[in-house]
């Protein structure tokens, strides 16, 4: 199985599953990065074929996208992909996961950027998560919730593997 992992990090999804063919795709450049890696903007188009592979995986990416630009983004994801893995964290979920905040994602820029430095986790950043409308809208459904004690902390669209064209 060949798999694209989108908006990789250091190491994404290939820390959890070292042994799949997994190419890594990342705004900046990741010379760490333990396989194939390739630096580009996913929300203009990638530099693969269309269903290059048979999964595209991104976690945790989404959020960080300008709105304006998400479709985008979520284009490349299906078009690269003859499956998909996507995951977001929830905006209905009351911590926001980024800086480990209660309610900061709630509150408008102009309160969320001085509360955002008690944060002990992350350095401010734009984030804007996402409702299972927007997720939904992007990715089709169905579209799962992982849950934590009954609330939902985060979105995932899955589309099954297909079989080669």
């Amino acid at each position: 199985m060949r798999v694209v992992d989108i908006g990789c990090g250091a190491l994404g999804l290939r820390a959890l599953a070292p042994g799949l063919d997994i190419t890594g795709v990342d705004l900046v450049p990741r010379p760490e990065y333990p396989g194939p890696f390739v630096q580009a903007d996913a929300t203009k188009r990638l530099p693969f074929e269309d269903d290059a592979f048979d999964l595209a995986h991104s976690s945790s990416v989404i959020e960080h996208v300008a709105p304006a630009a998400r479709a985008a983004f979520a284009a490349e994801v299906r078009r690269v992909g003859r499956g998909w893995f996507v995951q977001t964290p929830a905006f209905g979920f009351p911590i926001e996961p980024h800086a480990l905040l209660p309610f900061a994602h709630w509150l408008p820029p102009t309160l969320r950027r001085p509360y955002w430095r008690l944060a002990a986790v992350a350095p401010w950043e734009e984030i804007h998560l996402l409702r299972r409308s927007e997720f939904a809208r992007l990715f089709g459904e169905p579209v799962h919730a992982e849950r934590v004690v009954g609330l939902t902390k985060s979105w995932v669209a899955v589309r099954p593997v297909s079989s080669p064209p």
